[in-house]
């Protein structure tokens, strides 16, 4: 194999699949990208044996052919390599070697056999339907901050994805809870969804999607089967196995009968809460929540720090109630409200809390009071 290639061309494939490279390997051929040559393009794929992920880009060929290198030492090659540089690949078969060339620069790494790396998997994935980039990173983004960390719990450890009906208009839901805080995000159901199974989506693969997504506006097309999803992203493909368990009825954990309702500005809570949750303790993190007549008095306090109070104006004319939560998942939430109030509906402190963007009726969150 012999080829030539712009660095910055190069650069941006690398970076994709040498994140879905696991940084300590067992098996020698996994810590590798597999590159073929042929037709005009360089054809870069890499796996973790869960996740598969492939991608190609044009470049000059000299001699066509394939091989692999390991993931992490090229990808660093050619990140440090100056802007605008003509990286040259070479492979020198007898040796086992291939030379990295780019100006005065002279690499020279290992390969392994081609014939050595796992095939991907050709797996009939029947369930087909397209997303749009924003709907695809609001689904993202407003639920993953919830997926839980638990390993014991594995079935919480990704994005739960479903078709469902509200107000009878079919609906496509992306829920994530971790058993402390929830999150529930939906849009309208793509066509072709219809049918889909119920999925989780591994923590990994909602990362490596989210990334890849970034700078893309057109649509991405999905394609899944119960035990696979597969999404392609212009010229990027992305598959994993999902997980294989069953997702709990968060619906139960949605309370129906919340009756003290609370609207305060999202900007002004979020600085506050910040600001007194320097006094709570490293463990808990706990901030008590006072509310009255159109106030609220956020309150902190530990034996080693002291305490911390600040008064804000809010919405608010039912009943006094004080309700404590954790700090950082109260701010984790407020982090998703693109709109300029969040409402809270409460019952009483021991009762979930929900909180909503005033302006976006598409997301809800649940959030598990504790006692302070």
């Amino acid at each position: 194999m012999k080829l030539t290639i712009d660095r910055s061309a190069f650069l941006r494939p690398l970076g994709h699949v040498q994140s879905v490279v696991e940084r300590r390997n067992t098996i020698p051929i996994l810590a590798n990208v597999l590159l073929k040559a042929r037709n005009g393009r360089v054809q870069l794929t890499a796996t973790d044996m869960d996740m598969d992920i492939l991608e190609s880009v044009s470049c000059n060929i000299l001699q066509e052919g394939s091989l692999t290198v390991p993931a992490h030492t090229l990808y660093d090659i050619v990140r440090k390599l100056p802007e605008g540089a003509e990286v040259s690949l070479e492979a020198d078969g007898e040796n086992n070697r291939v030379f990295v060339l780019a100006g005065r620069s002279k690499f020279t790494l290992p390969f392994l056999s081609a014939d050595e790396f796992p095939a991907m998997s050709d797996e009939e994935l029947p369930c087909r339907f397209s997303l749009g980039s924003d709907d695809s990173k609001a689904l993202i983004d407003k639920t993953r901050f919830a997926i839980s960390n638990e390993e014991t719990r594995y079935y919480l450890n990704g994005i739960f994805f479903h078709a469902s009906k509200t107000s009878d208009v079919p609906m496509l839901r992306a829920v994530a809870t971790d058993g402390h805080r929830l999150a529930r995000v939906e849009i309208p159901l793509p066509e072709g969804a219809k049918e889909m199974p119920n999925i989780i989506i591994p923590r990994k693969a909602i990362a490596e999607v989210r990334k890849l997504i970034d700078d893309w506006s057109d649509d991405i097309d999905v394609s899944l089967s119960e035990t696979k999803i597969c999404f392609s992203i212009g010229d990027i493909v992305l598959s994993t196995k999902l997980i294989d368990g069953t997702f709990p009825d968060y619906e139960r954990v949605i309370p129906s009968g919340n009756d003290k309702n609370m609207c305060v500005n999202c900007n002004d809570l979020s600085e506050a809460v910040d600001r007194v949750s320097t006094i709570s303790t490293e463990k808990s993190r706990a901030i008590k929540l006072h509310l009255s007549s159109n106030n609220l008095v956020l309150s902190a306090n530990s034996p080693e720090s002291g305490t911390a109070t600040e008064e804000l104006e809010v919405n608010y004319n039912s009943e006094m109630i004080e309700i404590g939560f954790n700090s950082r998942y109260l701010l984790d939430i407020a982090n998703q409200i693109e709109g300029e109030n969040v409402e809270f509906s409460m019952a009483d402190p021991g009762s979930p809390t929900i909180l909503r963007d005033q302006e976006d009726t598409s997301a809800l969150y649940v959030l598990m009071p504790m006692r302070v």
